[in-house]
């Protein structure tokens, strides 16, 4: 470990530049090898600093002066969370030149001072970034758009809670980040789904909590590769239109995963469409739909051959006769989140335990075995 053969001669490791050290330093896999190497080298904080890729702060108090020391010693950075670092305003993200050139993943998450005037210091520094997560942030469809042509690799966005973007920021998004594959645009009240038409790569959206219609509907199930789904509770105040049938439409035929929880105006026929259209479904969520009734829960049933895990907790109108048309049907299926379904009876819950000793029935309310897992989370 000490010396390094090199022309002939030995060359002493405590006389390498920084630069090799780094290198030798990523090749020694054992943690024996990793201890050993440090007393050997005089600039062994040096050399660690430089081999950090991933920095994730969890620092309310975080300044300005301490975030500039940080990003002066870890400069070879990939992966930077400053989530709920509320201190950090448009300003302090000049700095982020000083990793600008490796950074691929940010989040500023509930920075809640950072505005559009941050996002063009990120958009000018950081143009090789894959992942942004702006939570809860002060920016505006300008700042997406000046963020979306300059970081066109990115394949992650999280705008969850930024409520002054609009589908013109979305359609910015879609139109220059051809790659876009994840989306979380979860309670932005004035996104309809609009601006999604361009989003081929997309397979991963949540949508919860926005005001979409049905035109918007379409344009977010357009891309042919959407397979996770996140619509619950929608903004009804912005809610237009009578959207939930369209996702059967020949639109969501690859959708594996669709969240539609507190849906309240879902009607059997809506149920009927989607079971229909959404043949490779493995997980539905349904909890809170209390209109759906027995020709619903017949057609799931009956269309829904790949389910494996359906939630139904608060279905009102979810009975025996419901209960074992699933049974009976989907054949795949492993577990059922269930709970105040008044209209299950023990004789019921008896007879489909009979039937399918193989499904699971679990009362877990906000259960998600395959939820997504999002970079920021």
């Amino acid at each position: 470990m000490e010396y390094l053969r090199a022309r002939n001669q030995y060359l002493c490791i405590t006389n390498l530049p920084d630069l090799p050290l780094e290198l030798i330093f990523r090749k020694l896999k054992e943690q024996d090898d990793q201890d050993s190497f440090w007393p050997k080298c005089h600039s062994f904080l040096k050399v660690q600093n430089l081999s950090l890729k991933s920095l994730r702060i969890k620092n309310y108090e975080l300044d300005s002066c301490m975030l500039d020391k940080l990003l002066n010693r870890f400069c070879n950075l990939h992966d930077l969370s400053l989530f709920g670092c509320k201190k950090i305003t448009d300003s302090d993200l000049i700095k982020l030149q000083k990793v600008g050139s490796t950074l691929q993943c940010l989040s500023i998450g509930f920075c809640c001072q950072v505005t559009d005037i941050g996002i063009i210091s990120v958009a000018s520094y950081c143009s090789l970034l894959s992942v942004i997560c702006f939570y809860k942030c002060s920016i505006t469809d300008n700042g997406i758009e000046i963020l979306a042509k300059s970081c066109k690799s990115l394949i992650e966005v999280d705008l969850q809670l930024c409520r002054d973007i609009t589908d013109c920021g979305i359609q910015y998004i879609s139109q220059n980040c051809r790659q876009l594959r994840a989306l979380c645009m979860k309670g932005c009240i004035n996104i309809v789904g609009e601006g999604l038409r361009e989003c081929s790569n997309l397979a991963i959206l949540d949508a919860s909590n926005c005001g979409l219609n049905s035109t918007g509907v379409i344009e977010i199930l357009s891309g042919v590769g959407l397979e996770y789904l996140n619509l619950s509770w929608p903004d009804i105040k912005c809610t237009t239109g009578h959207w939930p049938a369209t996702i059967g439409l020949g639109y969501g035929a690859n959708l594996k995963i669709l969240d539609l929880r507190g849906c309240d105006f879902i009607e059997d026929d809506d149920i009927i469409s989607i079971a229909k259209g959404c043949p490779l479904l493995k997980e539905w969520e349904l909890s809170c739909c209390r209109k759906v009734g027995l020709r619903g829960w017949e057609s799931i049933g009956l269309y829904c051959q790949n389910l494996q895990i359906i939630h139904v907790h608060g279905c009102v109108e979810f009975c025996d006769s419901g209960l074992l048309s699933i049974g009976n049907g989907c054949i795949r299926l492993s577990i059922i989140y269930m709970g105040n379904c008044n209209k299950i009876t023990s004789d019921g819950l008896g007879a489909f335990k009979l039937q399918r000793q193989d499904v699971k029935i679990d009362n877990l309310f906000n259960a998600r075995i395959n939820f997504p897992s999002w970079k920021f989370t």
